[in-house]
C-alpha cells in the first residue's frame, strides 16, 4: 500500500509518519518511510537546489518541474520497488503537494502542474492519503518555537501563500474523496498519532479483504 501524508507547514506529518512506521514495524509490518522531494541520493540532491533559502530567483514553473523530476526518479529507485516486495511506503509529501503549492499557491494552475506529474509518474496515485490540517497561523507559529526544525524556503513565504495551500488541500481531498482522509492536527501528538494508526490499520484490514 502507498500512503502518503500531506499538509501545510508545521502540520507535524514528518513527526507522526516517523511515529506511525514505527508502530507498523512493532506489528510485524514491512514499512519504508521516505519523503519528498528527496528519499534517495539524486532526488536528495535536487531538493537541496529547491529548499534553499538562497535560490530566491528560482522560478515557479522551474520549482514545479524539479519536483517532479525527483519525484520520478524517487519511485524508480525506492517507491516501486518496496511496492512490488508489498511493502507498505509511507511518504511525506507527494503529487499532491506539488498541486497545492505549485499549482495554487504559485497559480500555475492545478491541471497543469497535474498533467507535468503524470508524464513524471506514470499515472501513480497514493492508496491512501492522510490530511493532517490546521490553519497557517497555527503551523507557523509551531514553526517559529521548533528551533530544531529545518526552516526551508517554503517557510519563508508570507501567510496568505500559506493560506492558499491549505485550501488547495482542502479541495484536493474533496476531488479525491476515495482516497483522502482529513486528520485534525491541531490535537496533540499523541491523539493524532492514535487517529492516524486507526485510520491506517482499518485501511490496511479493507484491502486485505478485498484481496
Amino acid at each position: 500500500m502507498f500512503i502518503t501524508f500531506e499538509g501545510p507547514e508545521g502540520s507535524g506529518k514528518t513527526s507522526v509518519a516517523k511515529k506511525i512506521a514505527e508502530l507498523l514495524k512493532k506489528n510485524g509490518y514491512q514499512v519504508v518511510l521516505t519523503r519528498e522531494p528527496g528519499g534517495t541520493p539524486i532526488a536528495e540532491q535536487i531538493r537541496d537546489i529547491i529548499l534553499d533559502k538562497k535560490n530566491t530567483a528560482l522560478d515557479a514553473r522551474a520549482e514545479a518541474l524539479l519536483y517532479a523530476a525527483s519525484r520520478r526518479q524517487h519511485l524508480i529507485e525506492k517507491v516501486w520497488p518496496a511496492l512490488k516486495e508489498n511493502k507498505i511506503v509511507i511518504c511525506d509529501r507527494f503529487l499532491d503537494s506539488s498541486l497545492a503549492y505549485q499549482g495554487v499557491g504559485r497559480e500555475l494552475g492545478v491541471n497543469e502542474v497535474l498533467n507535468i506529474n503524470l508524464f513524471a509518474t506514470e499515472n501513480t496515485y497514493p492508496n491512501l492519503t492522510l490530511l493532517f490540517d490546521l490553519t497557517p497561523e497555527q503551523g507557523l507559529a509551531r514553526i517559529e518555537k521548533n528551533k530544531k526544525r529545518e526552516v526551508n524556503r517554503l517557510d519563508l513565504e508570507n501567510i496568505t501563500f500559506h493560506t492558499k495551500v491549505r485550501n488547495a488541500f482542502l479541495e484536493l481531498s474533496k476531488k479525491y474523496f476515495a482516497r483522502y482522509v482529513i486528520i485534525d492536527a491541531s490535537k496533540t501528538f499523541d491523539e493524532v498519532v492514535l487517529a492516524t494508526y486507526e485510520v491506517i490499520l482499518n485501511r490496511l484490514k479493507t484491502e486485505n479483504e478485498r484481496n
